[in-house]
């Protein structure tokens, strides 16, 4: 029987002042869609961003106290999955406060005056290009370079900070604004059913207030476990959870380290009941291995349209850089 790490912590409002600034980590660059997530989940709040290079630096910042929270992308409706964040979340034991889906609009910007028969290049994050492939492939049979950089809104930044002319690159309608860029094409990408799952993250012990669930409600829960390699142990465990009301929305298996053809199971549960939750969780322990709670929390809904791209705009006048 595996053991539980117990993850969620009732007492979670009790601590930090209203008056206290906290910082939160995205991957990117202000500008990058991780802190239209961060604005979109926390539409109220005044926080400071701690802007990180890689999303393991993300959980080094949580770990070392330079930010409270952090917001990490884990799967996108086009793209699929981001399997190495999976790891990152067994790695280092952060918990799963909160979730946020956001509508991922990607625009085509340049410096001012630049139309889109100027553009020799356009640089952006590679899963950018290719939520954009229909719009890129023409350019690129015209002889338009198209080059992948680490972040979209850094991409943005570059242009603007070294004055690069015919170059443009893809990112939000917050990086246009925030690096004066002119848009040249709106909503290049080509799924408009484009979708990005952002989970909200902190410590085990960090006492924000901020973070419990936001309707007051637990609903949904992440988990991860090994099987033992048996006939019908993955079917066990899903039927035992069935037989409890729970509602699999999301499992994703990944390879265990040194342990060839073994993978860990990582699962999303949705409930009514909290008690029922509890009793599945009960019911599934003698049947898996290294069972781990990553959290327990609200679950997020899905923007209507392009609510969430947008939303930004009646906050932008906030101290939020």
């Amino acid at each position: 029987m595996g053991l539980i790490r117990a993850l969620f912590c009732s007492g979670f409002m009790t601590a930090t002042t209203q008056n206290t600034l906290f910082k939160i980590a995205i991957q990117g660059g202000k500008g990058a869609f991780h802190e239209l997530a961060a604005r979109t989940y926390f539409p109220n709040l005044e926080f400071g961003l701690h802007t990180c290079e890689t999303f393991q630096d993300v959980f080094t910042s949580l770990a070392e106290n330079h930010s409270q929270v952090g917001v990490m992308a884990i799967e996108n409706s086009v793209s699929g999955s981001i399997l190495p964040n999976y790891a990152l979340l067994r790695k280092h034991g952060m918990i799963i406060r909160g979730e946020v889906y956001l509508r991922i609009v990607q625009n085509l910007m340049a410096l001012p005056g630049e139309t889109l028969s100027s553009i020799k290049e356009i640089h952006s994050h590679p899963v950018a290009i290719q939520q954009c492939e229909l719009f890129l492939e023409p350019l690129r049979k015209k002889g338009v370079k198209i080059i992948e950089t680490s972040d979209t809104a850094l991409s943005a930044r570059r242009i603007r900070k070294e004055q690069l002319s015919g170059v443009a690159a893809l990112a939000s309608s917050l990086a246009a604004e925030l690096y004066d860029l002119e848009i040249l094409a709106r909503g290049v990408e080509s799924d408009s059913i484009n979708f990005t799952r952002f989970l909200i993250l902190s410590g085990k012990n960090t006492p924000i207030h901020h973070l419990a669930p936001q309707s007051g409600t637990i609903d949904k829960a992440s988990l991860c476990f090994a099987l033992p390699h048996e006939t019908g142990s993955l079917s066990t465990v899903l039927s035992i959870l069935a037989s409890h009301g729970m509602n699999l929305t999301k499992i994703q298996s990944m390879p265990i380290v040194g342990k060839a053809w073994q993978y860990f199971f990582h699962i999303d549960l949705v409930f009514g009941k909290l008690e029922n939750y509890r009793n599945a969780l009960l019911a599934i322990q003698s049947h898996v291995d290294q069972l781990m709670v990553l959290g327990e929390y609200h679950q997020g809904i899905m923007p209507v349209e392009e609510e969430s791209e947008t939303m930004w705009n009646s906050q932008s006048s906030s101290p939020n850089n």
